[in-house]
C-alpha cells in the first residue's frame, strides 16, 4: 500500500515538476512571505503621515519625524498637490513666525488632532522625557496587520493545497489514466491518499515557509501544524470533487475559487462584526482556523484553545465529506 502511495505521489511531483501553473503554486507562499515582508508596516511604524517644506527648520523637522512619517518638498504648490491625493496626509507650512496645517478636509478627526497636538507639543518644546505617565505593557510585539496578513496567507495557502490536488486530477483525466485504477491493484484509498499528499505537503511546508520568512519562528509550531493539517482537509475534499467533474485545469483551479468565500467571510466576521454576530459563521471551518491561527501567531493560545477549535474544524470537514463522498466514489468509477 505505501508503495503504490509513494508511486503515486512521485508522479504528481514529476508532472507539477513540468506544469507551469503548478510551479507557480507551490512558490506562491513565498511570494506571499515576500510580499508582507515589505509591505506590512512595522510595530513601531505610525500611519500619521506630515508633509513640510524641505527648507524649513531642520530640529523641526526631525521633532516630527521621531513621531509621525514625513515627507518632504521644495514649494508649497508640491505639498498642496500631495494632500490632495487620496490618502491621509497633512501639510505644515510655515507662515511668518508659525505654521498653518493644510488639510483636504476628509481626513480623519484623529489624525488632524494629533497633527496640531504634534507641532503644540514642538512649540513648547516638550519631549517624551517629560511625561510623567506610566508604560504598562502585555509585551505583544507581533504588528497586528502582519499577523492578520499571515493568518489569511496561511488559510490561502490550504486552499492551494485543493487547487494542485484538482489539478493532478484533471491531468489524470486528460491521460486518460484515472480510470486504470478499477483493473489495478491500487484500491481508492490508496489512490485518494496519494493523491492527496501533494497538497498536504503544499500546505504544511508553505505554512512553515511563511512564518519562517515573516518572523513567526518563535510561534507554537505544532500547534500550527495541527490546525493546518485540519483545515486542509476541506481542501482536499473540495480538490478531489472538482478534479473529478471538471475536465480542463482553468475549469477545476475557478471552481476551487469558491472557497475563498468562506474564507474571507470568517476573516470579517471576527475582524469586523461585534460578538452578537459571531454565531452566524460558527458553520464556517474557516472561521475556527482563523481563531486557532490567530492565538497561535500571537502566542498565547494553550492547547485547550487550539484542540477545541480543531474538533470545531474537524467535526465540519466530517460533515462535508458525508455530502462529498458518494460524488467522490461515483466520479471513481
Amino acid at each position: 500500500m505505501f508503495r503504490r502511495i509513494w508511486t503515486i505521489f512521485k508522479r504528481d511531483l514529476k508532472v507539477n515538476a513540468k506544469d507551469a501553473i503548478s510551479l507557480y503554486i507551490l512558490i506562491i507562499p513565498i511570494l506571499f512571505a515576500i510580499l508582507i515582508n515589505v509591505f506590512s508596516p512595522g510595530i513601531n511604524d505610525t500611519t500619521i503621515n506630515l508633509a513640510l517644506l524641505t527648507g524649513d527648520n531642520e530640529s523641526k523637522i526631525e521633532y516630527f519625524e521621531k513621531f509621525s512619517k514625513v515627507e518632504l518638498f521644495n514649494t508649497e504648490d508640491e505639498i498642496k498637490e500631495r494632500v490632495e491625493k487620496r490618502d491621509a496626509i497633512i501639510g505644515i507650512i510655515p507662515e511668518k513666525e508659525t505654521d498653518y496645517l493644510l488639510i483636504q478636509g476628509n481626513e480623519p478627526q484623529e489624525i488632524v488632532d494629533y497633527a496640531k497636538l504634534l507641532k503644540s507639543f514642538y512649540e513648547l518644546n516638550i519631549n517624551i522625557k517629560d511625561s510623567n505617565s506610566t508604560l504598562i505593557e502585555f509585551n505583544r510585539t507581533v504588528p497586528p496587520l502582519k499577523k492578520t496578513l499571515v493568518n489569511i496567507s496561511i488559510l490561502f495557502i490550504s486552499i492551494l493545497g485543493g487547487m494542485l490536488i484538482a489539478l493532478n486530477i484533471v491531468e489524470e483525466k486528460v491521460d486518460h489514466t484515472l480510470s486504470a485504477i478499477n483493473v489495478t491493484p491500487t484500491s481508492r484509498v490508496t489512490f485518494l491518499l496519494g493523491k492527496s499528499i501533494m497538497g498536504i505537503i503544499l500546505s504544511v511546508f508553505g505554512s512553515v515557509a511563511l512564518i519562517g520568512i515573516t518572523g513567526f519562528g518563535g510561534i507554537n509550531i505544532l500547534q500550527l501544524l495541527l490546525v493546518v493539517l485540519i483545515t486542509s482537509l476541506l481542501s482536499i475534499l473540495v480538490g478531489f470533487i472538482q478534479g473529478l467533474i471538471n475536465t480542463d485545469i482553468i475549469g477545476a483551479a475557478g471552481s476551487i475559487k469558491l472557497l475563498f468565500l468562506p474564507l474571507i467571510a470568517g476573516v470579517l466576521a471576527i475582524e469586523m462584526l461585534g460578538d452578537k454576530w459571531q454565531k452566524y459563521f460558527y458553520w464556517n471551518p474557516f472561521y475556527w482556523a482563523y481563531k486557532g491561527n490567530d492565538l497561535i501567531l500571537s502566542q498565547i493560545g494553550t492547547w485547550r484553545q487550539i484542540l477545541t477549535y480543531s474538533i470545531f474544524i474537524l467535526g465540519l470537514c466530517a460533515i462535508v465529506y458525508v455530502l462529498l463522498a458518494p460524488r467522490i466514489r461515483k466520479g471513481l468509477e
